[in-house]
């Protein structure tokens, strides 16, 4: 029995209460949407497994926008739907299934909601909206050449001058810095007190006299992170969110927020399937007489333990709502869904054989379904590594378990 005859299997549940009326009528008005509205010729590039760029991404932000749906996670207030977290898991799991790109979370699930929570008014009339139609794309300078997991070592400078700051340093691995045109970047402000006390939250326009862009080439060929440089960048004061010294806290706040990844497990889901594909026609069409039960027995593990995240994360979701401590479970289900997804490219490498393998491509060429499985393998490398290494993330759950 081939893997794709079982697809049913991997099917999801739209939530943990999918049989409350409210929720299903929900889902089907979700799914009704995302089928008939998001472009043929975007999907085809998510269901390909191809890079998305700013482009492909605004396309999509300006149609849920103009729908109203551009910003789940947000409160009415503030633009966003007001939807809650089994209502956010429903409509993730809709776009990934409909192959649909997910949300850019860098303006909708880190800096916005630190604005909603530090910023000033002004900042808020400003940037929120902008976040929400997509007019700005920001990136992330937080890591340096030497501040990574202890990134309250940052070096990066602020000194303030009249009624501005001026910014001198470095960022590295700053993800979509070539394509955005905001950065909301820690500095150092002060060396008096403890390094985590002297951290200050700047949003910075890309554009600034001073900044230097460098792209960061990497094993899989596209174009992700950069190197930032900064010298003698001016900021403006009012381009501050909260307290001088509080970049920590801000901080700190938008790791709260991304401790649950409701995406992650719906993309999964979608990568099992594009695999189970490849598997499929493998088996069928090329190379009928070799054994595959291995290969099958392996689809179906990883469907289990996918199976296995989407119930945790329900169950965390849970928790949340009912405002219980959520322990150590982001950190289980971060490390589970990064080893599924290195799973399912080493399979898929297997399958597309030393030929295949050899196909690598740059993102100036056309893509071939061969290089662009080899890219996907090689991307899927960082996973244990970007957003919380595994070591860290076993730490966590042993700490939590053993009492440790």
């Amino acid at each position: 029995m081939t893997a794709q005859l079982n697809d049913h299997y991997l099917s999801l549940p739209s939530s943990a209460n999918n049989e409350q009326g409210h929720y299903l009528a929900f889902q089907h008005e979700v799914r009704h949407f995302v089928r008939h509205n998001c472009p043929e010729d975007i999907r085809k590039k998510v269901r390909a497994g191809e890079k998305l760029t700013r482009t492909v991404y605004s396309r999509w932000q300006q149609i849920l926008h103009a729908h109203g749906w551009a910003a789940p996670g947000w409160p009415l207030e503030h633009g966003g739907t007001g939807w809650d977290l089994r209502q956010r898991m429903i409509f993730e799991e809709a776009i990934a299934d409909f192959d649909c790109p997910p949300l850019y979370h860098h303006g909708l699930g880190h800096i916005g909601p630190v604005i909603m929570q530090f910023g000033t008014s002004e900042q808020k009339q400003l940037y929120l909206p902008r976040i929400i139609s997509g007019a700005d794309w920001w990136c992330q300078g937080y890591s340096e050449p030497n501040s990574g997991s202890d990134l309250a070592s940052l070096q990066t400078r602020a000194e303030l001058d009249g009624d501005h700051y001026i910014v001198n340093g470095q960022k590295i691995w700053t993800s979509h810095a070539h394509e955005a045109n905001m950065i909301y970047m820690l500095v150092r402000t002060s060396r008096e007190d403890k390094k985590q006390e002297g951290i200050t939250l700047l949003l910075v326009q890309m554009d600034t006299p001073g900044i230097t862009v460098k792209p960061i080439e990497t094993i899989d060929g596209w174009h992700h992170v950069n190197e930032v440089f900064f010298e003698n960048v001016h900021v403006p004061l009012t381009q501050r969110v909260g307290q001088e010294g509080q970049g920590w806290q801000c901080a700190k706040y938008l790791l709260e927020r991304e401790r649950l990844p409701p995406a992650s497990v719906g993309q999964l889901v979608r990568q099992w399937r594009r695999v189970a594909q490849l598997l499929w026609t493998s088996q069928h069409e090329q190379q009928a007489s070799h054994d595959y039960s291995a290969l099958n027995q392996s689809m179906f593990m990883l469907a289990a333990q996918i199976k296995g995240a989407r119930e945790m994360l329900a169950d965390a979701i849970d928790d949340m709502m009912e405002k219980k401590p959520l322990g150590a479970k982001p950190s289980a289900l971060k490390l589970r869904c990064s080893l599924v997804a290195q799973g399912l490219s080493e399979l898929a490498l297997r399958l597309i054989g030393p030929a295949g393998s050899q196909q690598f491509i740059s993102e100036a060429a056309d893509p071939t379904e061969s290089g662009i499985w080899l890219q996907n393998y090689m991307f899927t490398r960082s996973k244990t590594i970007a957003g919380g290494t595994t070591e860290v993330q076993r730490n966590v759950v042993a700490r939590q378990l053993l009492g440790a």
